[in-house]
């Protein structure tokens, strides 16, 4: 641009030259008023008219001081009620415990248990033979009776020989006379036999090993003589050792809740000796005063199973010497003559102490009881009249004797 300037002072005059410079100056002017407007507008914020900043201040205002008298005051917190605990879910109801008067022998009696022996057993065809016209041959029909009762040959043969060395012939025909010696060597026999049971107060806790054969009641004769303990006072812990059914295992377990008795079962699979020997154990860490083990129902016949029958004795004399101090034989009142044979098997092999008979109220072959306590010398220890607790009962020679020949009442 110098350049054109100078070429155009040269072409012009001095006039022309000044008047060029004045232009050139505006137009300098003029380029840097507008850049400088350019670079301020592009760096400043826009600002708003003076007019809607108020009006909008004015609105604010305005709307502080609505909210102010609109908002109510907050109201003090009130003290949270207490939210009600939920209920427990019911559990499911146990058997109900036996109540002490539940455990009383206030139900059958011997004599109640002995009702079909004495209307429908040999006693029953003893009274029938006087009140038929006697006789000579009033000895040999007596020996029929006693013969075909189930009280043994041998104890029959014994009764009969008592009879005729007290009683003359003629007296043989007199029923009351008649009667009356029977009563009193049948007493003999019984008193014969080991006195009822007696249990060591020395020691505790008292092992008792309970056998039998299956069916003749032994799990619940278990679970009754449990409750006869508790009901005495003393702690009780039932063992099952019966591994071989499952559900014996769960009756025990019902007995003993029932019963208010401590419980104690085996693994699976564990061997039945062992089970007694753990339980034995446990009853002595936890003071109890009886050990009741049920061991599996087996015939008298299988050797095997009695070869373990012999062990499960034998360890509960390792897990507490002495014991068992009681194995009482559980049977079944109704099998008769039979039961005889099953107490002298088991008798020989494991040492029985003492008989139990079931059933005794179902059967009119309550006679088996004299002929155990005459040719085993095997006290019998108690008797089941009937199903509930209070239906076993020790057995009483006197009672027994009493019941089996007394027919008042009847």
């Amino acid at each position: 641009m110098r350049s054109l300037l100078l070429l155009a002072a040269k072409d012009a005059g001095q006039g022309d030259l000044l008047f060029l410079v004045i232009v050139l100056a505006i137009i300098g002017v003029g380029v840097g008023f507008v850049f400088w407007s350019r670079r301020r507008g592009s760096a400043a914020p826009t600002r708003r008219p003076v007019e809607e900043v108020v009006v909008e201040e004015l609105e604010t205002e305005r709307d502080r001081k609505g909210r102010r008298r609109q908002a109510p005051r907050p109201e003090p917190e009130r003290e949270r009620e207490p939210e009600p605990e939920p209920e427990p879910e019911p559990e499911p109801e146990p058997p109900a415990p036996l109540r002490p008067e539940d455990l009383l022998p206030a139900g059958r009696t011997i004599r109640d248990g002995l009702e079909k022996t004495r209307t429908q057993g040999f006693v029953s065809r003893l009274a029938g033979l006087f009140r038929k016209e006697l006789d000579e041959n009033v000895e040999q029909r007596l020996e029929e009776v006693l013969l075909t009762a189930d009280i043994g040959v041998k104890t029959a043969q014994k009764l009969l020989a008592s009879i005729r060395d007290k009683l003359s012939r003629n007296e043989l025909k007199d029923e009351r006379q008649v009667f009356a010696a029977l009563k009193q060597e049948v007493e003999a026999i019984l008193e014969r036999a080991p006195d009822e049971q007696t249990e060591p107060q020395e020691t505790k806790p008292l092992v008792i090993a309970v056998v039998g054969v299956n069916g003749t009641g032994k799990t619940t004769t278990i679970g009754k003589l449990a409750a006869r303990h508790v009901r005495a006072g003393r702690k009780v812990l039932l063992v099952a050792a019966d591994t071989f059914r499952a559900a014996a295992v769960e009756q025990l377990a019902v007995w003993a809740q029932r019963s208010r008795a401590d419980f104690h079962r085996g693994t699976d699979n564990q061997d039945p000796a062992s089970v007694a020997f753990d339980g034995i154990r446990k009853g002595i860490a936890d003071g109890m005063d009886v050990v009741i083990i049920d061991t599996a129902g087996r015939l008298h016949t299988a050797k095997n199973l009695v070869e373990e029958l012999k062990k499960i004795v034998k360890v509960c004399g390792k897990a507490c010497p002495g014991s068992p101090h009681q194995t009482l034989l559980v049977l079944d009142a109704t099998t008769g003559q039979n039961a005889i044979h099953q107490a002298a098997i088991f008798g020989g092999e494991v040492g029985i102490t003492g008989i139990v008979l079931t059933k005794l109220d179902g059967t009119a072959k309550g006679g088996v009881v004299i002929g155990i306590s005459d040719s085993l010398q095997i006290p019998v220890r108690f008797v089941g009249v009937g199903e509930k607790v209070e239906d076993l009962q020790p057995f009483s020679g006197k009672d027994f004797v009493d019941g089996l020949f007394d027919s008042s009442g009847e």
